[in-house]
């Protein structure tokens, strides 16, 4: 969930992009919501508050994934679509459905380098997608009801709850939110206290299997606790 911002870049993603550099990985997974879509939300313009214009805000997510593609390495780059992501296109097929099918009214127009989808089964065992079920509880009830580990975002919290049962144990994983929790993206919260963390996850696979995952979590501007160190950026 980078929710990413025009003249902002996260000490989060600084981060990121020294993890893939380190660990040259084999496919990096945008969770979506990479794109925000603050003037095309549902809800209101708040008081007098300025969000930027669709433009803008393609223009930094191009930027910020142009970072990633030029260090991937050959790396598979794959967009489960959030539902802000969605927002673009819902916005326009409902406002000028006669311009289905031209160019540049799909979101993925805009990034051909990176494949949209819903779901990244990763193998048998393992499925990446934005959100599955709500609630403080939805890592263990996403692993508990889909039957394998599950790497979700859109709740923005961070964290692995394992899960087991006579099959053995899998994992309910969230990846948090590339964003400052506190950011100008997320001002509809008022200031109120989140529970929400910015960071990311790495996932490793030893024998077709799941190790357990790694947490990439922000502990101050401009340091990052990843494998027991601090990554300063």
């Amino acid at each position: 969930d980078a929710h990413f911002w025009p003249g902002y870049v996260s000490t989060a993603f600084k981060a990121l992009l020294k993890v893939i550099k380190i660990e040259k990985p084999s496919f990096i997974n945008c969770n979506g919501d990479a794109f925000d879509g603050a003037q095309i939300s549902r809800f209101g313009r708040q008081m007098w508050g300025k969000t930027p214009t669709v433009m803008e805000e393609l223009k930094a997510v191009k930027e910020r994934l142009e970072d990633i593609e030029k260090i991937a390495k050959g790396a598979k780059l794959l967009w489960p679509l959030g539902n802000h992501d969605a927002r673009f296109e819902t916005a326009l097929s409902n406002k000028v459905s006669e311009f289905e099918g031209v160019h540049g009214f799909q979101l993925k127009d805009h990034f051909p380098l990176w494949t949209p989808c819903w779901s990244v089964f990763v193998n048998q065992d393992v499925v990446i997608k934005h959100r599955i079920r709500g609630g403080i509880h939805a890592t263990r009830n996403n692993t508990l009801n889909a039957g394998r580990s599950t790497v979700t975002g859109h709740l923005h919290q961070l964290k692995v709850t394992p899960f087991s049962d006579y099959n053995g144990v899998r994992y309910g994983v969230d990846t948090g939110t590339l964003a400052d929790p506190y950011g100008p993206q997320f001002a509809y919260m008022e200031d109120s206290p989140v529970d929400w963390r910015s960071g990311f996850v790495s996932l490793s696979f030893k024998d077709g299997k799941m190790l357990y995952p790694q947490i990439a979590q922000v502990r101050s501007e401009g340091e990052v606790e990843y494998k027991g160190e601090i990554i300063t950026v």
